[in-house]
């Protein structure tokens, strides 16, 4: 054999050794949790916009945040009480879009 076909042979070995340690590696950091959300912090609904924009609400505590996230980064586009989100149906996932309709009907009510 030459030595071209030995380089070649090495590097295909080499190769596989580096996906499986990445196979493992993903694999276990699963296992143990990395990645996993943690803390006051939950991600209720996301409404995509375009390929690159969408509106997001998120918890943390009693609070809900509006974000939109686009190009430009984040950008906090208001706040709601938790306690003003409708209950979510069992065994139906609200629709954000329906969520946020409501809860801005109810804001335009109040004020």
């Amino acid at each position: 054999m030459s030595s071209y076909g030995g380089y070649v042979i090495e590097t295909f070995v080499t190769l596989l050794a580096v996906c499986a340690l990445a196979v493992l590696v993903l694999w276990g950091a699963r296992r143990v949790g990395v990645g996993r959300p943690r803390g006051p912090i939950e991600l209720l609904g996301h409404l995509p916009l375009e390929a690159r924009r969408g509106i997001y609400l998120v918890r943390v505590a009693a609070q809900v945040f509006v974000v939109g996230v686009g190009e430009g980064g984040f950008t906090k586009l208001g706040e709601i009480p938790l306690s003003a989100l409708p209950p979510v149906e069992v065994g139906r996932g609200a629709v954000f879009g329906d969520v946020l309709a409501r809860v801005m009907k109810r804001k335009e009510g109040d004020g």
